[in-house]
């Protein structure tokens, strides 16, 4: 694999994708809730299409028993081309590599319902070159069905220790790379954690045993400018424990988390959106600091708006919180107003 030639633009991929920034990459989708959705269950992919999660993925893996995989291909391509998916990312979660069912999962799905996704979700991705495997598939596909090349993106779902050590490869594998999905379960699973609770603390550790792996998916995702996803609660039922732990990775900046029972839909939503007063303040200090740094407000590099002084560093904070406010669909309710003389 071919390192990036800059910090935080990946490298061209070896299929020939668009580069990082073109007009086919999109990695700004809202993903406050991603909403989980069993393959093989036509009554649910039909309510899922009226539920208000940003990002629906139709599910071909853990959601689908074995013998139920091959008929649930089908059963997304026709949901995916009939279904009313206005408003939402459409995602597919396909099988991971080390089963025979990824390659038929991809070729099924995208010949027959490319044009209506937004992505694939590849599960326990280990290493970059399992990314680059998908991306060349992809492309492959998108050429002879006529598709455009590259605008499918992937999303990679670290699961296990040797995803996570190798993130920072995995992140820089592909431009179609969109999202680091944390895997909570078979993340446990594999470091042999000593707890039956998704997501909660495992007894005896005193501190935050999950602050580290969030952490470091985080780096590799903003690194190479990707959002960073939090994986499911599966106490479906007590959804103030589902908000602690969603109130925790939108601590550290995540961009989103997994729900898996339409309960959880409005706590994700609400806690991966700014607070209304926050998101008025940041469009304010976006507005005052375009004013001051302007001929007409002084050219100032710094200025005061009210008791606070901004700069360009708290621009570039409120960048944040705008752009999330924004792509949450969010309104102001406060103006700029320049002062006076």
């Amino acid at each position: 694999m071919t390192a990036p030639a800059t910090p935080g633009i990946p490298a061209p991929s070896p299929s020939g994708s668009p580069a990082p920034g073109s007009p086919a990459r999109n990695r700004l989708r809202p993903r406050r809730s991603c909403l989980a959705v069993p393959g093989s269950n036509p009554r649910f992919l039909e309510k899922a299409q009226g539920l208000p999660a940003d990002q629906v993925f139709l599910d071909l893996e853990d959601a689908c028993a074995p013998l139920a995989k091959e008929g649930a291909r089908h059963t997304i391509v026709d949901a995916l081309n009939k279904g009313d998916w206005t408003g939402k990312t459409r995602v597919v979660r396909v099988n991971d590599w080390t089963t025979h069912w990824t390659y038929r999962d991809v070729i099924t799905v995208v010949e027959g319902a490319g044009q209506n996704l937004d992505c694939l979700m590849l599960p326990k991705v280990q290493d970059a070159q399992q990314v680059v495997a998908l991306d060349l598939l992809l492309t492959q596909i998108e050429r002879t069905m006529g598709f455009e090349v590259g605008r499918i993106g992937i999303e990679a779902q670290i699961e296990n220790a040797k995803g996570l050590v190798n993130v920072d490869a995995i992140a820089a594998a592909s431009p179609r790379l969109e999202t680091i999905v944390f895997g909570p379960a078979d993340f446990m699973a594999s470091i042999s954690m000593k707890t039956l609770v998704v997501g909660e603390q495992p007894p005896g550790y005193g501190a935050d045993a999950y602050h580290y792996i969030l952490m470091r998916i985080l780096m590799a995702a903003r690194t190479y400018d990707l959002q960073a996803i939090d994986g499911p609660y599966l106490q479906i039922r007590d959804v103030d424990g589902y908000r602690e732990v969603a109130r925790r990775a939108a601590a550290l900046g995540y961009d989103g988390k997994w729900v898996l029972h339409p309960g959880q839909i409005e706590a994700s939503n609400e806690i991966f959106s700014p607070s209304q007063e926050d998101y008025d303040h940041a469009e304010l200090i976006l507005d005052a600091y375009e004013w001051h740094t302007s001929a007409a407000g002084g050219a100032k590099g710094s200025a005061m708006l009210g008791d606070e002084m901004i700069d360009e560093a708290s621009r570039k904070m409120a960048l944040v919180i705008s752009g999330k406010g924004r792509a949450a669909g969010m309104r102001r309710t406060t103006s700029f107003e320049a002062p006076e003389g």
